[in-house]
């Protein structure tokens, strides 16, 4: 009761405490979504030019992709072409709604004809597309809907088709908005004509060339303001996009020589005849063995990595250094253990045989119900088409010149338009029963052969010259590291991120004779990093908001393995730092300076002159045009070819500064050809260059100038 009474007593404070409390947390959720991450804003993937593509819808669609593609596609990788197709979507969108352009419903049931018109499910009996037949099928999808129904082979339902319609549509507006501009874009004849005359018209010169290399880079400075100043009036250039900067040390879970020796040890033992100990009756048994087994298919199913291939191999099968040991061995001998792919092997030889490596035979095809590919209007028994097939047989004993004529009875379409004829390796995955025959019987042999396909009469018309191939077992055990290396590379790299942490990481690392594999601009929404793979847990701890330069972390490799990463460097959006865009600034920006000095050296006007003063030599271009702007022995000059055919008759231009260096130049004669009658050519030929990937370019143009607010890395 006192304790009650003291509670009572202090239940204001109590009260308070709680307020208190709760008010905290709420204030913290607010500081927490001031970060930019409102509850608002998780409901939504991304805004582009105002429209904002809702998360939910996204991720069903990167699902819906993942299983579409089996697992072939990673999560990111189907997101990324999910985002791909909205972006694209909503970026034309806002095209589409400017300039009022939609698709209706005539237009929506001619693009769908067009896409469905050669499927089976909408054909009438006249084999024409039915319209009733679409709408039928339509009305039972929503019907059924969500369970599913088969089209061409391909389960959907109506959610499905729903997509389907809306890609239809997209495609229908998209090729509604870029005929209106490519319609615009079209080269005029007046457009051909200065087309032809660029390519036509041609001009001599003279000139004189003061290379920028004639100067010393020693001669040159450029302070960092000047630099800076390159790289912001060359903002496109030198953009980048934000992005991080590793190193890092890989372990990777390799067998050691105490594994291999182990594995060794242990395939060895299968070799020979051992005792084993049979617990249930109570009593010990013999076990054969590799050397004395007379079942080794069982026997490799059993103890081997590598089960048994059931035929034949040449000597190309085997790898060079492994070859002439097992080409070597009489039956029932074995070579090894050796090392070879991966494996610790051990090979006994089985059979000898010769056989050709490839062999060209003829065929005729006669399946029956429920044989593999046969059609499905085939009704015929296996009794029937043995009778049938015997019938051809022995037309085709009495006259080999029977067999072509008798082709249009085949169900083997491909064969039949080479007369029959099949040529294939003894290597190549054929049904055992047709292989058999073509290799293990002479030319001219022909036979009826049932194989899964139906029955085959079979006149074998050629093979290679016979040699020797081999029949071998593989006893393999996988090479993998053991528990005790597995823990081993563990508690190397546990050991190392201590190090590290009491020390620097590089230093540790090359104190550890460790590897240092730096990785530079790796992008929010990369997946693979160079050497490792697919990584996105490291990707995302490089962006997470406590992660700063100088810290490292340790990660799992998914083929076994680790990783120590560190962050090296943020970079920020914006512009190359000087240092990482002097690489291609600073040759410009010293090339500018040369320029300068150059022309500092030359008060003359005329070619001689310049020459004379400045003992250079007088050089002449013949025939050079605008549409081919090269001059022989310098480069590509645009600049100067352009120049040419501004310049009057003996006119000397001013100075020109080109890509290689500082230019004068004299005309010395113009070459205008002649005028045609039509350049509607010309005008074509431009035509089809400015609409070559012009749709691509346009959504490229459009899609830099939108206003795109990515928010994908705060889900995957």
């Amino acid at each position: 009761m006192a304790i009650l009474n003291k509670i009572r007593q202090r239940s204001l404070i109590l009260i308070l405490v709680i307020a208190m409390a709760l008010f905290s947390f709420v204030l913290a959720d607010l500081f927490k979504n001031s970060d930019g991450f409102s509850t608002t804003e998780q409901n939504i993937v991304a805004t582009v030019n105002g429209i904002d593509i809702d998360r939910d819808d996204f991720m069903n669609k990167v699902e819906s992709t993942e299983r579409q593609n089996n697992g072939a596609r990673s999560n990111i990788q189907s997101m990324n072409l999910v985002w791909d197709t909205e972006l694209r979507r909503v970026v034309l969108k806002n095209q589409f709604n400017r300039i009022g352009i939609s698709v209706e419903r005539d237009q929506m049931r001619a693009l769908l004809q067009n896409n469905l018109i050669s499927f089976d499910e909408f054909m009438n009996s006249d084999g024409l597309f039915d319209e009733n037949k679409l709408n039928e099928f339509i009305a039972n999808l929503k019907e059924i809907s969500p369970e599913t129904t088969g089209l061409q082979g391909t389960l959907i339902n109506y959610d499905s088709w729903i997509n389907f319609e809306s890609t239809i549509a997209q495609n229908g507006l998209e090729s509604s908005y870029f005929n209106l501009i490519n319609s615009g874009l079209r080269s005029t004849l007046y457009d051909g004509k200065t087309n032809y005359h660029f390519q036509n018209d041609n001009a001599d010169i003279k000139f004189i060339h003061f290379p920028y290399n004639s100067i010393s880079d020693s001669l040159i400075s450029v302070s960092k303001a000047e630099l800076r100043s390159f790289i912001n009036d060359n903002p496109k250039k030198y953009a980048i996009k934000r992005s991080r900067d590793l190193v890092y040390v890989k372990f990777d879970e390799t067998p050691s020589v105490e594994d291999e020796n182990e594995i060794t040890d242990k395939l060895s033992s299968l070799i020979l005849d051992r005792e084993e100990y049979d617990a249930e009756s109570n009593t010990t048994e013999k076990v054969l063995g590799l050397q004395n087994t007379k079942d080794p298919e069982s026997f490799l199913n059993r103890y081997s990595d590598i089960k048994l291939y059931d035929s034949y191999v040449f000597e190309n099968s085997f790898s060079e250094d492994i070859s002439p040991n097992i080409y070597k061995l009489n039956k029932g001998e074995f070579y090894g253990p050796y090392k070879e792919g991966g494996y610790m092997k051990v090979t006994k030889l089985l059979d000898v045989k010769k056989i050709s490596d490839s062999v060209k035979v003829r065929h005729i095809l006669i399946p029956y119900a429920g044989a593999t590919r046969a059609e499905a209007g085939e009704l015929r028994t296996v009794d029937q088409s043995k009778k049938t097939a015997d019938s051809i047989y022995r037309l085709v004993r009495r006259n080999r010149n029977n067999f072509k004529k008798l082709l249009t009875l085949s169900s083997d379409k491909v064969s039949n338009e080479n007369g029959g004829e099949i040529e294939f390796a003894y290597t190549d995955g054929f049904a055992p029963e047709f292989k058999n025959f073509s290799f293990e019987n002479n030319v001219g042999n022909i036979s009826v052969v049932e194989s899964g396909f139906g029955f085959h009469i079979i006149e074998i018309l050629s093979q290679t010259k016979k040699r020797k191939a081999l029949k071998v077992a593989n006893l393999a055990l996988r090479i993998e590291s053991s528990e005790r290396t597995i823990d081993s590379i563990f508690n190397s790299a546990s050991k190392f991120e201590v190090l590290a942490s009491k020390s620097d990481f590089r230093s540790v690392a090359k104190e550890n004779n460790y590897s240092l594999r730096p990785i530079n601009k790796v992008r929010d929404l990369d997946e693979n990093i160079p050497g490792l793979g697919a990584q996105r847990s490291i990707v995302r701890w490089l962006y997470e908001g406590g992660t700063d330069v100088g810290d490292f972390k340790r990660f799992n490799l998914q083929n076994g393995g680790y990783v120590v990463a560190m962050l090296t460097s943020i970079n920020k959006a914006g512009l190359m730092s000087n240092e990482k865009a002097s690489i291609t600034a600073l040759p410009i920006v010293k090339n500018k300076k040369k320029a300068e000095l150059i022309l500092k050296k030359i008060n003359a006007k005329t070619l001689s002159k310049i020459s004379e003063n400045q003992n250079q030599t007088i050089q002449t271009a013949l025939a050079v045009n605008i549409s081919s702007p090269t001059l022989s022995g310098v480069g590509n000059e645009p600049e100067v070819i352009g120049n040419s055919f501004g310049l009057e008759i003996g006119q000397t231009s001013k100075a020109i500064l080109g890509n290689n260096g500082v230019f004068y130049i004299y005309l010395e004669k113009l070459n205008i050809a002649e005028d045609l009658p039509n350049y509607l050519t010309f005008s074509n030929n431009m035509s089809a260059a400015k609409l070559n990937n012009l749709n691509t370019k346009i959504y490229e143009a459009l899609k830099e100038v939108s206003d795109i607010e990515d928010k994908r890395v705060l889900f995957y």
